[in-house]
């Protein structure tokens, strides 16, 4: 592993003597590194909609490994994929890697999903590092690094990838809110991995970018539609449209896990709408938890398989 990379069972992993699935708790982050112990699938679930463990092949991965440790301890599996695959509903990568568990819920076959999900990262932060020239200053939003991936990470990986072939100038860190998965996550594997970064509020994006402070904006996603309509944490449409009027490329990084060419177009991906109390206990709140960035706002999506550009209904397929 090169600097700063977390080792991928440090993040998520099954432990047979016991058993139990064993994460990294990522709501403790950066203050405390803390293992959260699983000693059934509901609690795995609990720990997914908790947001102890995130990002959507994070995802994918833990509950393959909840499945597995439902088969280990003799539970009802057909009720585990059902509390499992109900703990949060944007993410396409947690019904994926459950329907790919269902013949064989087994610990191994949950580490080979697992070991080919950060592999995928790997490839297609090769692919994505290509976009970058010298002295690139990047923007990104939410965490979509080893934390979210379960390993390299998707959007993290690619600035990774390209500040080891010396193509980053540095990296604008949106906080992320309401709870600040960039300011804590982010920011956290950036300072790790010796990577030039700063912190910014949300809302200072738009006027870095008008000073030409940015010159990419690249994320990860949670679905991505057949169309190239993707869904990503909340504020990620604000920072494509921004991007679009500023003439800033905005790229997508995911792997082909988040792909859903079932749904055809955005509208048809769930928003999960989160406890109000996030945002504020006092007042009146909405917290939707993500947004649709539409295709068409969208320069490049890089998958494993390398850069697709528009249109993506052939260029995905």
């Amino acid at each position: 592993m090169g600097r700063g990379d977390l080792d991928p069972e440090q993040i998520v992993r099954l432990e047979e003597d016991g058993p139990a699935v064993v994460l990294l708790d990522q709501r403790r982050l950066p203050d405390e590194v803390v293992d959260l112990r699983c000693a059934t699938a509901a609690e795995v679930a609990a720990a997914i909609r908790d947001m102890a463990v995130r990002g959507a092949p994070a995802i994918g991965i833990a509950a393959a490994y909840g499945l597995a440790l439902a088969a280990l301890r003799g539970d009802d599996l057909l009720e585990a994929e059902r509390v499992l695959a109900s703990s949060r509903p944007t993410a396409v990568n947690l019904p994926w890697a459950l329907a790919r568990m269902r013949v064989e819920p087994t610990p191994e076959r949950a580490r080979a999903l697992h070991e080919e999900e950060v592999e995928r990262c790997r490839r297609m932060a090769a692919h994505a590092a290509e976009l970058f020239q010298p002295g690139t200053r990047a923007l990104t939003h939410c965490n979509a690094g080893g934390l979210a991936t379960g390993g390299y990470g998707s959007a993290v990986g690619a600035l990774r990838a390209a500040a080891e072939r010396g193509l980053l100038e540095r990296v604008l860190v949106d906080e992320t809110r309401p709870l600040l998965q960039g300011a804590r996550l982010t920011a956290w594997e950036l300072e790790r991995a010796g990577i030039p970064h700063a912190v910014i509020a949300d809302s200072a994006a738009g006027s870095l970018m008008a000073r030409s402070e940015v010159d990419l904006v690249v994320t990860g996603a949670d679905r991505i539609a057949a169309n190239g309509d993707t869904a990503n944490k909340i504020g990620t449409y604000s920072l494509a449209v921004l991007a679009a009027h500023h003439e800033i490329p905005f790229y997508v990084v995911a792997p082909t896990s988040t792909l859903d060419r079932e749904t055809p177009d955005g509208s048809g991906i769930p928003i999960e709408e989160r406890d109000p109390a996030e945002v504020t206990s006092r007042f009146v709140a909405r917290n939707p938890a993500f947004d649709v960035t539409p295709a068409a706002l969208i320069a490049a999506i890089v998958t494993e398989d390398g850069v697709h550009r528009p249109p993506f209904e052939d260029s995905l397929a």
